[in-house]
């Protein structure tokens, strides 16, 4: 029965994506519509910048602010007491 599932699970996978490349279509890309007014493209620099510095620099603050602003007490947290059996186990 489970492959069965698999089989179904896996056609409905294929037609789907078959269907959404399908229905997009690239080449109209290439046609401008009324009112289109691109910029200027972006150089190697601000892509990365933008795309790679900027959410590793907010993911920073944000994980900064969590950890300075942190009121839990200390007799809330977890703590896992040195056992014996480790050292058992590694000797």
């Amino acid at each position: 029965m489970d492959k069965k599932n698999a089989l179904r699970a896996g056609a409905l996978a294929a037609g789907t994506t078959l269907m959404m490349l399908l229905m997009t279509s690239p080449a109209l890309a290439l046609t401008r519509d009324d009112g289109d007014d691109p910029g200027s493209g972006l150089s190697v620099i601000d892509t990365l910048g933008l795309f790679v510095a900027a959410p590793l620099v907010i993911f920073g603050v944000i994980a900064g602010l969590v950890m300075v602003l942190d009121k839990s007490h200390a007799d809330h947290r977890v703590n896992v007491p040195k056992s014996k059996a480790k050292a058992k186990a590694n000797a």
